[in-house]
């Protein structure tokens, strides 16, 4: 079940930062994450998954994840002490490194992952964060006043487990 688990996210992954509009193109993106599959289990993943497929912005079809696929629930305490829901990412996010300068985080992903990752971490609406921008594989992270490294990396571990 778990390699089901972590493909079911690559999928995700690769449908919210690439335009996918078939499934031998979608095979071919998950086959350079080095998952092999066939057609048939793609189709049940999707299936499963309430892909749909939709026009995209060029005219052509593309796949999506419905709203409720991107959102999966995990809850995190707030600034305010409120519980808020956040998407949790598995550990094949992408994620490799992190380094500091003064309240500057630059995060090191895989090739094509950072505007990703930086999404996720904007719509946690982390206090600590004031926001992000992302490159093809970098994020940078601008840290609120007085927030530590270490404040930082906690708040991160709630949405990147492997940071």
């Amino acid at each position: 079940m778990k390699i089901k688990n972590s493909r079911l996210e690559a999928i995700r992954l690769i449908l919210s930062t690439h335009e996918i509009g078939s499934q031998e193109e979608l095979l071919k993106e998950l086959n350079k994450e080095g998952y092999t599959l066939t057609q048939a289990t793609l189709s049940r993943d999707l299936r499963q998954m309430r892909v749909v497929k939709t026009v995209g912005t060029n005219g052509h079809y593309k796949y999506v994840l419905t709203r409720q696929q991107q959102q999966q629930q995990y809850k995190h305490e707030g600034a305010e002490g409120e519980m808020r829901s956040i998407k949790p990412l598995n550990e094949e996010n992408g994620f490799l490194s992190i380094k500091f300068s003064g309240n500057i985080a630059v995060i090191r992903t895989r090739p094509s992952y950072a505007s990703t990752l930086a999404y996720h971490i904007d719509n946690c609406d982390f206090p600590e964060i004031l926001g992000t921008l992302a490159g093809d594989d970098t994020v940078m992270l601008v840290m609120a006043e007085n927030v530590s490294k270490s404040a930082l990396i906690k708040v991160l571990r709630t949405i990147i487990p492997n940071i």
